[in-house]
């Protein structure tokens, strides 16, 4: 963080206190990714979509990968059993993350779109029918879509979608009034990741739970900016990305209330999710062996238990209130320009999306990438939502916990320079 945000960090791994003057420096010299080849700052304003990641992070995976490599939950030999207690204590240090009241309630997944799909196709399968219906909204990711579209396509269910109120958040009093009791899950994201905008989650699980239905929470953006506590949200089930954690890619986390994990069937089958296999039959492993069939991936839960323990260390609190400056230093900013549509509330969680009169998305990515600024530009995987908002594309910024005002001075700097070209 710049030393004119104010305020002092922890630093990771140390529990020591940072003055404010330098702090910005150091967090980022824990990220080796936010430096250009030739050694420029690079201002990565693409966190939404994958964080980078520290050193902490990269030496965790590299030692994992060599001097302590081995299988885990098979071997007898000393370096497999060590393995093996560091992948479990890896589940169990997510557990504590987000508030989980047992590490058995988390499935490790290859990411938020697995879990997705595992819930549809394990769940849903069993407990969705002909005429029944699922909630969703429309700001949704299309991984929050896909998959119950083809639940819904198998079993004969239908789907509704919650609009949006005009700030861009999902409206909750129409889902309050349009919820029924052939509702059997609302799946819904904690925190958009085109608009940054922010559900009310503990009043989304009273209206699903008021009419029997279940709530599924995409917290891929969520879980790197707030604090989280599954049994405070109120809701069933909660998905997020390790890679978006300044974790590394190919996991993520399945959470789910453990007397719904232990009825759900297994969705894939395979080595390590049985009990006992004959040709007669197989009986299945309890939960959350069940549902992580195969080889795990041991090497990126160590890794995530460094990315979880380098930005707790911050304080979810701090880090939300951190990306939240930056997003309104950033709103004010654009906001001088005539050209410039900002989307999405006021009060958004690190995320800034907006639309330049005159200039598609992907121009004014490639001329910011010559600035050394990177924003995504495109649909985000959120279609129904460009649709919704009149827009093919949008443009977005996107903050981390190694963001500061220069990020933000290189934005509006290289948006002056957009706008001279087109003009």
């Amino acid at each position: 963080m710049s030393s004119r945000e104010g305020g002092n960090l922890l630093r990771p791994g140390t529990g020591l206190k940072e003055t404010p003057a330098s702090a910005g420096d150091q967090v980022r010299a824990d990220f080796p990714g936010l430096l250009t080849a030739d050694g420029q700052p690079w201002h990565y304003l693409d966190t939404a979509a994958t964080a980078q990641k520290p050193r902490q992070v990269i030496d965790a995976m590299s030692r994992a990968l060599g001097e302590d490599y081995a299988t885990v939950h098979r071997g007898v030999y000393s370096r497999s059993a060590n393995m093996t207690l560091g992948f479990e204590a890896a589940r169990k240090r997510v557990a504590k993350f987000i508030g989980a009241e047992s590490e058995d309630e988390i499935v490790f997944v290859r990411g938020a779109t697995e879990g997705i799909n595992l819930v549809a196709q394990s769940w849903g399968q069993a407990n969705v029918g002909e005429g029944d219906r699922i909630m969703l909204s429309q700001l949704e990711h299309h991984s929050n879509i896909v998959p119950w579209q083809m639940l819904a396509e198998g079993v004969g269910a239908e789907i509704d979608v919650c609009p949006l109120t005009e700030d861009g958040l999902i409206d909750l009093d129409w889902l309050e009034a349009n919820l029924t009791k052939r509702h059997k899950m609302v799946a819904l994201a904690h925190v958009s990741n085109v608009l940054g905008s922010i559900l009310g989650a503990k009043r989304a699980a009273r209206a699903a739970h008021a009419v029997g239905a279940k709530l599924l929470l995409d917290g891929c953006q969520s879980a790197p900016r707030m604090r989280l506590d599954m049994a405070e949200l109120g809701c069933d089930f909660f998905v997020f990305s390790g890679h978006k954690l300044y974790g590394p890619t190919g996991i993520g986390v399945l959470w789910a209330r453990g007397e719904i994990l232990d009825e759900m069937p297994p969705w894939q089958g395979g080595g390590a999710m049985i009990d006992t296999v004959d040709f007669g039959g197989t009986t299945y492993a309890p939960a959350p062996q069940r549902f992580e069939a195969g080889t795990p991936m041991i090497t990126e839960a160590i890794a995530l238990h460094a990315a979880v323990d380098y930005t707790e260390a911050f304080g979810m609190e701090n880090l939300f209130a951190h990306e939240a400056r930056l997003v309104r230093k950033a709103r004010e900013a654009l906001s001088h320009f005539n050209s410039i549509r900002l989307l999405g509330p006021e009060k958004s969680a690190g995320i800034l999306s907006f639309a330049m009169e005159g200039v598609h998305p992907h121009d004014l990515g490639t001329i910011l990438d010559e600035e050394n600024v990177a924003i995504r530009a495109g649909h985000h995987c959120a279609q129904p939502l460009m649709e919704h908002l009149g827009v093919p594309a949008t443009a977005r910024a996107s903050f981390g916990l190694y963001s500061d005002e220069s990020d933000v001075e290189a934005l509006v700097r290289g948006i002056e320079r957009t706008q001279k070209i087109f003009a």
